[in-house]
């Protein structure tokens, strides 16, 4: 190490590299190594010094470095992996592939050396990596701010570093010049499969097993089919465990049970092969990507929960390389071409030719020996055996159910269990019970609204429901009996935990359990698990527990017949409102900025919340929820659903005459009228701001009023009436002034700035925006918005002040993106388009002109009172570049996702540092720079 070389302190990130198959190298190159030994250290050295990194130590084609930002090693180590690939090395296949890992840990210099564990930490994430590849522990990806320009990192996941008990989460650097495409990280976790560990012996299905196994031999795709409960998932399992040594890439399992969005199918899929969503790039591109060129199988199970999407899933895998094979399991084929169906028989219930028991009967006599401690029932139980097995139809999930209550029953008392159950469950009557129906409150959760669903009141059926209703008929009863005769078998604080946990639509934690309970749910939820009712699913944060569907529909079944529907679900919709309330506090109780993002994971109880809401609880209940997904809706382009929802309720308030409040009642209505602007109906958005008005001054509540009254504009505004717009924001301004509630009106104060700004009254309007700010950053639920900025960004495009435009539209961009708000990240991106476009850059505004044109164009919203000057802007931007260039551009940017768009717009140069820039002009032209700052700083007083 050079003498009097400065250590960095404190926040140091360290970064180990070294050349993969050195040794190879070496001794394929002979005395040519050592030159090109000499180059790499050449090449790496210079990126150091023009990065103020510190050299510790250098031995063999080794590296071990120091830096103080890890902002500066990211850009360092790209530097020079970009620095060595564009060296021309005396062969191809002489030139080093060096791999690099970077980690960031508190770290003090001692006598010239550093005695920490992060740096061991860093060596084992660089022996992670593979050559060419620069890989980054969470700590060095938390604290690179800013990335290198035009950079990414893709989460690689969750990894166990050899000589680490913990595991590290792993970054990938990603720039162009950079290869994209390694293997799996080298890490103690790296295995060939994820597959399920069974917990039981596989009995029978030998002959099966051999036929499948032909089947996935010679073909690409192959589909198990049969009803829930026929064993599909375990013989999938069983038959990949003895196929992981014929695929070199890998059998990874995927469980489609749990994925309640179609959109999330490919996500699924990419995280069980540790992939990560890259910013504005579609996560199915990435799976083929990866896929292409790798030998793997992949097995999807349950695909009837989101068949459609896992059908382009597979098709787009399958299409993208010849050595991806899957087996799926399912009730319902994918209907793909290549597809082989194969339909899942019951076991045999009939004694084999040679006289050994059947698959039914060995199933059951194996999970009977389990469950008595081992001892085998009795010879003499061997006809009632049969008559069980015969009886549930050979299907191995109601055989396994049934062995387990063995524990406290002889064969030939189940036997006779089965028989009053099959015949009928209920005592006294003749007919079997038919199979529960959908009160559109069960089951898996939707995550849109069927418009003539929801015009009608009913509930619209996924293929899966679909699929599950035509089977019913063939299975109900066997399942059915079943889980009733589980059922019977709990005492009284398990089947109530049982019938209460069926209105959840999802996945539920311990503190939920607790939350529907009132109560400590350990001792009758650990008896759920045992008995197989509720299965618990280990995850990083604590288990989580789930019904599988059937079991679901039978415990909402249950609920209704114990009369005790009203209050679960009801405690439901609370857990709903408080999970909403927390979204909006930070975890000391206080009120925190409102994030989008926060609402996400909720959407699916929620929606299952709204749902009981509008056909069986309180519609008052229900705007109250509806008022908390207000702003999630309109930014995530739902404002559609959010009608249908609110109609929905304004239906169940008419049939059951539900007292609502004033108050409450012109809340909803100005959301819905401010949703139905966002959906473009101008003549619905009107007619319910002025019911919201009617209700406001009903109500007598001030604040209320001067909220609704701000909203008044919004109409007059989508139908051109701007002189009369700004008459009432002036108004509504002036009358909230004069009550005392300034602050409710800070949409009207919002709106009235645009207007100025349209006609050009900008000084007014930068002075409204200047008393405004204080008022936005004091309201958590506004202020993520950064309304202001915006504004005030768009005032200094109108004056011609590039600096102050630029560094609010970027403020506003940064927090809009930071809180989740996509609809209004759309309209700052059109701004800094025209910003580019007078700072003489071109290209990159055609580019974020299509990208926020695209963005919005899915997110079905309107552009409002910029409709104009954006186009007005794009007429002038295709004059410049000309037709051909502008539409190359624009297409460009229109191919961009929304956070691939906003890393273009946030790595727009800063006027100041343009070359050209006023800052830098002679000292006797000064004054206008002074002038642009003074009016930058009025501006951007208080940020």
């Amino acid at each position: 190490m050079p003498p009097r070389i400065h250590l960095p302190s404190g926040w140091v990130t360290f970064v180990f590299t070294d050349i993969e198959g050195s040794t190879r190298l070496a001794q394929m190159l002979g005395s040519g190594y050592r030159p090109v030994l000499r180059e790499h250290r050449r090449l790496l050295r210079r990126t150091i010094a023009a990065t103020e990194g510190a050299e510790l130590l250098t031995e063999g084609d080794s590296f071990f470095l120091a830096f103080g930002d890890a902002g500066a090693a990211l850009t360092a180590c790209l530097t020079a992996q970009r620095a060595l690939g564009e060296h021309e090395w005396p062969t191809p296949e002489a030139a080093p592939r060096v791999r690099m890992g970077l980690h960031t840990g508190w770290a003090e210099p001692r006598d010239g050396e550093y005695a920490s564990p992060e740096v061991h930490r860093a060596a084992r994430v660089a022996a992670a990596a593979h050559g060419g590849q620069v890989l980054c522990s969470a700590a060095t990806a938390r604290h690179a701010d800013p990335l290198p320009f035009g950079a990414s990192l893709i989460d690689l996941g969750l990894h166990r570093l050899r000589g680490f008990d913990d595991r590290e989460r792993l970054f990938q650097l990603v720039a162009p010049g950079l290869e994209r495409q390694f293997p799996r990280p080298r890490t103690a976790d790296a295995v060939a499969h994820n597959l399920p560990i069974p917990v039981t012996s596989f009995v029978g299905r030998q002959a099966e097993r051999i036929e499948l196994r032909e089947l996935v031999a010679g073909h690409r795709l192959v589909t198990v089919l049969g009803a829930g409960g026929g064993g599909k998932t375990r013989l999938a399992v069983e038959l990949s465990i003895d196929l992981v040594d014929e695929y070199p890439d890998g059998v990874w399992f995927v469980d489609i049970a749990s994925v309640t969005d179609p959109g999330l199918v490919a996500f699924a899929i990419a995280a069980v092969l540790g992939l990560r969503p890259e910013p504005g790039r579609p996560m199915v591109d990435t799976l083929v990507e990866y896929a292409a060129g790798r030998r793997m199988l992949i097995v999807l199970d349950t695909c009837d929960v989101q068949p459609t999407a896992c059908a382009e899933a597979v098709s787009r895998l399958l299409s993208g390389g010849s050595g991806v094979k899957v087996l799926a399991t399912t009730r319902e084929p994918l209907a793909l071409p290549g597809e082989v169906v194969w339909r899942i028989p019951p076991l045999s219930v009939d004694p084999s030719p040679d006289g050994t028991e059947s698959d039914a009967v060995a199933l059951l006599l194996d999970r009977t020996a389990a469950a008595r401690g081992g001892r085998r029932p009795d010879a003499v139980e061997s006809a009632d055996l049969r008559r069980v097995v015969r009886r549930l139809d050979g299907l191995p999930l109601a055989i396994e159910l049934a062995a387990a209550r063995l524990r406290v029953l002889s064969v030939g008392q189940l036997a006779e269990r089965l028989d009053d159950v099959l015949g009928t469950l209920d005592a006294g009557r003749d007919d079997p019970e038919p199979p529960p129906t959908d009160h559109g409150n069960t089951g898996n959760q939707r995550d849109t609204v069927d418009l003539v669903a929801a015009a009608t009141g009913a509930s619209p059926q996924s293929p899966a429901t679909r699929a599950v209703a035509r089977s019913a008929i063939e299975r109900h009863l066997t399942m059915q009996a079943t889980v009733t005769w589980s059922y019977r078998t709990l005492g009284p604080r398990a089947a109530r935990l049982l019938r209460w946990l069926a209105v959840f639509a999802g996945p539920v934690d311990l503190p939920t359990v607790e939350w529907l309970l009132d109560d400590d749910p350990l001792d009758p939820l650990s008896v759920l698990v045992d008995k197989s009712m509720v299965l618990a699913e280990p995850q990083a944060g604590g288990c989580t527990y789930r019904m599988l569907d059937p079991i679901r529909a039978y415990a909402a079944r249950r609920l209704a017949e114990a009369g005790e529907e009203q209050d679960a679900r009801n405690r439901h919709v609370d857990w709903s409102a408080h999970a909403l309330e927390r979204a909006h506090l930070g975890p000391d109780g206080q009120p925190v900025t409102l994030s989008l993002y926060a609402l996400d994971p909720l959407a699916g109880e929620l929606r299952a919340a709204l749902r009981w809401c509008a056909t069986g609880g309180s519609a008052r209940a229900g705007l109250r929820l509806a008022g908390g997904l207000d702003q999630w809706w309109r930014e995530r382009g739902l404002a559609r659903e959010g009608r249908l929802w609110l109609f929905r309720l304004y239906g169940r308030i008419a049939e059951t005459g539900e007292a609502i409040p004033e108050a409450e009642l012109a809340a909803a209505y100005h959301m819905h009228s401010l949703h139905a602007g966002g959906d473009g109906e101008y003549a619905e958005e009107l007619r319910y701001s002025q019911r919201a008005e009617a209700a406001a001054r009903q109500a007598g509540d001030a604040g209320l009023l001067a909220r609704v009254l701000a909203g008044r504009a919004a109409p007059l505004v989508d139908m051109g009436q701007f002189a009369e717009a700004e008459r009432i924001c002036r108004e509504v301004i002036d009358w909230a002034r004069e009550q005392g509630v300034e602050s409710e009106a800070l949409f009207a104060v919002f709106r009235l700035a645009e207007l100025l700004w349209r006609r050009g009254a900008l000084d007014e309007a930068a002075d409204l925006l200047a008393a405004a700010r204080p008022v936005e950053a004091a309201r958590p639920v506004d202020r993520g918005r950064r309304s202001v900025d915006m504004l005030l960004g768009m005032v200094a495009l109108a004056r011609g002040d590039l600096v102050a435009a630029h560094e609010h539209l970027l403020a506003a961009l940064r927090s809009r993106m930071n809180h989740g708000f996509h609809g209004r990240a759309c309209d700052t991106l059109n701004a800094i388009a025209v910003r580019c476009l007078a700072g003489d850059e071109p290209l990159t505004a055609a580019r974020l002109f299509g990208a926020a044109q695209a963005t919005r164009a899915g997110l079905r919203s309107t552009t409002g009172i910029y409709d104009g000057y954006w186009n007005e802007r794009q007429v002038a931007l295709r004059r410049t570049l000309g037709d051909a260039a502008f539409d190359e551009a624009y297409g460009e940017g229109a191919d961009l996702g929304l956070d691939e768009a906003v890393a273009l717009a946030l790595g727009v140069e800063h006027p100041d540092l343009a070359a050209d820039s006023a800052r830098f002009a002679a000292r006797a032209g000064r004054a206008t720079p002074r002038q642009s700052t003074a009016a930058t700083d009025r501006h951007t007083e208080h940020a």
